[in-house]
Parts: C-alpha cells; structure tokens; sequence
C-alpha cells in the first residue's frame, strides 16, 4: 500500500504483484483489488492488457472477484477506449447499485452514444425511483458535465439534461468528488483493517511518522 500511494511507486507495486503471480502466491480479493488499482493508475495498454490477464485467470480458475476489483477494471478499459471490454465486465458485476457503478454506467453510456437510455437512467434516478432497500444514489459533477458535453449539440437532449440536473441538484444528489475519488475511496465498516492501519503508525523504513514520511517523499 505504502509503494502504491507514494507518487511514482505504481510500477514497483506492479512488479511485486507480478512475481507473486509467477510464484504462485494465492491473490486474495484484497489482493485483486490493489492489483487492479495499479494497473487503473498506470492506465497504459501494458497495463489494461495484464489487468484483462488477471481477470481471465481469476474466473478460470473460479476465484470471486470483488466489485471494487472490477469497478477498476471498468474504469481501465474506459480510460483506454476499450468501450465493449468495459460493457462486458459491468454486466458480470453483481449489485451494480452501488455509487461508483452507477457513475460507471452513465460514463459506460456515453462512450457507446446509448444517449436516450442515459436519459432514461438519469430520469429514474431524478424521480428517485429506486428500491427503499437502495441507498440514495449521487452523481459525479464531473460525470455529469461529461453528459451535457456529449448532448450539448443536441437541443433536445440539452433540455431535457437541464431539468434533469435540476432535479438532481434540489435532490442533493449530485456530488463533487469525482469517479477517481469514488473508485479509491476506502470503505467504512472495515474494522480489522483499520486496527491495523491505527497500530501501524511509522513508516516501517524511516520510523518516522506516516504523515512526516510521505510529505518527505
């Protein structure tokens, strides 16, 4: 964790996760899951195809992959303009209903110029037409600004975005951290993790602080 937050550090978190691969290390889902934020962070071909490598292996060999894991996948293949990649592993993620992927979705939406479902999505979303059992989705305004880019040349469309953004905005759904925010997000609720991270205060290399070593760095 500490090379894949230190600017500059993805490459070497990569090259650990790789050997462990070649040695036959059992990945766990936490595992997958900083694996798959690496290569998200590198967002380079290299990386989208060693993701994709992962992902293929894990299914064969019939490992459960968490949605995180594949909310970055998602977000990785979009950012490197693989748009059928992204659409075939949203569908393979169970309970979509989650902030990220609903963001996911939209962005998913627009690259594949599905414009009129997008509306549709939104509009529900607007009239809060979701199961009382879902928590209250947010939007991205960066995600939301991507949609009036893409409609803006489109007059209907454009209007029918405006009340819709209305309705979110009243609503208090939309939000301003943006999808990378909403994908490196750390869950709450994670209480074993936290007791680790809370006891690992000092940097296992300098001793000093976490805080004093990363500024430092």
């Amino acid at each position: 964790m500490d090379m894949l937050f230190i600017k500059g550090k993805y490459k070497s978190a990569l090259e650990v996760l790789i050997e462990m691969k070649n040695q036959d290390v059992k990945f766990s889902k936490d595992t997958y899951i900083l694996a798959f934020a690496i290569c998200y962070k590198l967002n380079s071909p290299e990386s989208f195809k060693i993701c994709a490598t992962l992902r293929e292996e894990a299914l064969i060999k019939g490992d459960v992959l968490p949605r995180r894991a594949s909310c970055f996948a998602v977000a990785l293949a979009l950012n490197q303009n693989q748009v059928a990649k992204a659409m075939s592993i949203f569908s393979q993620i169970m309970k979509p209903e989650t902030m990220t992927c609903m963001n996911l979705n939209i962005i998913i939406h627009i690259h594949s110029n599905m414009l009129e479902t997008l509306m549709e999505i939104l509009k529900d979303a607007a009239k809060g037409n979701l199961s009382s059992f879902v928590k209250k989705q947010e939007f991205s305004e960066e995600v939301l600004a991507a949609v009036r880019e893409k409609v803006k040349d489109i007059p209907s469309l454009r209007a029918t975005f405006d009340e819709i953004y209305r309705k979110l905005h009243i609503s208090g759904r939309v939000t301003t951290h943006t999808l990378d925010a909403m994908l490196c997000h750390t869950p709450r609720g994670r209480t074993s993790h936290m007791v680790l991270v809370n006891k690992r205060t000092f940097n296992l290399r300098t001793f000093q602080p976490l805080s004093q070593s990363l500024l430092a760095e």
